[in-house]
C-alpha cells in the first residue's frame, strides 16, 4: 500500500460545492489500471483522474481519465480540475499561461493566463446529421416525439456525444429519461433561455448511464462540442451555459469560439478536499 497525494477540486461551480467534482491522484505512475479503475469505483464520482509523467515531450503532463465504468480519452471537468490540481501543487507549464495535458485524444491545451482556467475544445472525431436509426433510440432515451426536436447532431469529441436541440431551457429541464433505454448513448440536451431570463444563455443536460453517470452535473466535452456545434450560429460566439439545475447544482460554463476557430471552454475551479489516499 503507498500514500498519494490527492485533491477533489470542484470544476463549473457558481459558488460553493455547486458544480461537479474531479477526484484527482498525484504521482500515480505506479498505480496498475485495475488500481484506477478500482479507485474511480469506489469515489463514485462523474471522473477520477490520475496525473502521470508524460511521454510526449510538448506536454507538461499526462493524465488519465477514469469514471466508475470505465476510461476515457477526454472529458472536459477532468481536465480543468487536473490542470488546477497540477498547478496548486506547484506544476510548472514550460510556456507561461499555457498548460499542455496528454491524454487519450493527444495534446489538450489549457489557457491560464487569466483568472479562469479554459480549454481548447479538441476537434470532433464524430460531426453531422444524426442517422434517422440513431435518432428515434435517442428520441425514445429521452422519452419525447421528433416534432419536440429542433435539430440533432454528433458533437463527439471523445466521449462519443450526440446531442438534441430543443425548444428552448424549459424543454431541457422537463426532460425524464428512460436511463434503461440509453443504454450506451452518450446523450446531450441544449435548449435557449428568454433572453435576459438569467445569467446563462442556454441550460445543459448530459446523460451516460452506460458508464455509471445517470446525469452528470456538469459536462465540458459535452459543452466544447455543443459549442463546436453552435457557437457563432445559432448561439452567440460567446455564451454561458447553465447545467446541473435538474440534480441541484448550479454549474457556469463559459464557451467562446475564437476568431482561428477553436472553441474555448472555461469555468471556475476550486479545491474542496486536499490530502492523501492509500491504495
Amino acid at each position: 500500500m503507498t500514500s498519494y497525494a490527492f485533491s477533489q477540486v470542484d470544476v463549473f461551480g457558481s459558488g460553493p460545492l455547486t458544480g461537479n467534482p474531479v477526484a484527482v491522484v498525484h504521482g500515480a505512475d505506479a498505480l496498475t489500471d485495475e488500481q484506477m479503475a478500482a479507485f474511480a469505483r469506489w469515489t463514485n464520482l462523474s471522473e477520477t483522474t490520475f496525473l502521470l509523467r508524460p511521454t510526449d515531450p510538448a506536454a507538461d503532463y499526462r493524465v488519465r481519465i477514469w469514471t466508475p465504468g470505465g476510461e476515457l480519452p477526454f472529458a472536459g471537468h477532468p481536465t480543468l480540475g487536473t490542470a488546477h490540481a497540477w498547478l496548486e501543487a506547484g506544476g510548472r507549464p514550460a510556456s507561461d499561461g499555457v498548460v499542455v495535458q496528454e491524454c487519450g485524444v493527444g495534446l489538450v491545451t489549457v489557457d491560464a493566463s487569466g483568472g479562469r482556467l479554459a480549454f481548447a475544445g479538441p476537434p470532433l472525431i464524430r460531426s453531422g446529421p444524426v442517422a434517422d436509426g440513431d435518432l428515434e433510440r435517442v428520441l425514445r432515451a429521452l422519452r419525447i416525439e421528433r416534432s419536440e426536436v429542433v435539430d440533432a447532431a454528433w458533437v463527439d469529441n471523445g466521449p462519443g456525444w450526440v446531442a438534441v436541440r430543443l425548444v428552448d431551457a424549459a424543454a431541457v429541464l422537463a426532460l425524464a429519461p428512460d436511463h434503461g433505454a440509453i443504454g450506451d448513448l452518450k446523450i446531450g440536451a441544449v435548449g435557449s433561455h428568454a433572453p435576459g431570463a438569467g445569467d446563462a444563455d442556454v441550460e445543459v443536460r448530459a446523460f451516460v448511464p452506460g458508464i455509471g453517470v445517470p446525469e452528470d452535473p456538469v459536462t465540458g466535452s459535452l459543452n466544447a462540442g455543443l459549442g463546436e456545434w453552435l457557437a457563432g450560429s445559432v448561439l452567440p460566439e460567446a455564451y454561458v451555459a447553465s447545467q446541473g439545475t435538474a440534480i441541484g447544482r448550479r454549474g457556469r460554463v463559459d464557451v467562446r469560439r475564437a476568431q482561428d476557430r477553436t472553441v474555448w471552454v472555461g469555468g471556475a475551479t476550486v479545491t474542496a478536499v486536499r490530502g492523501e489516499v492509500t491504495l
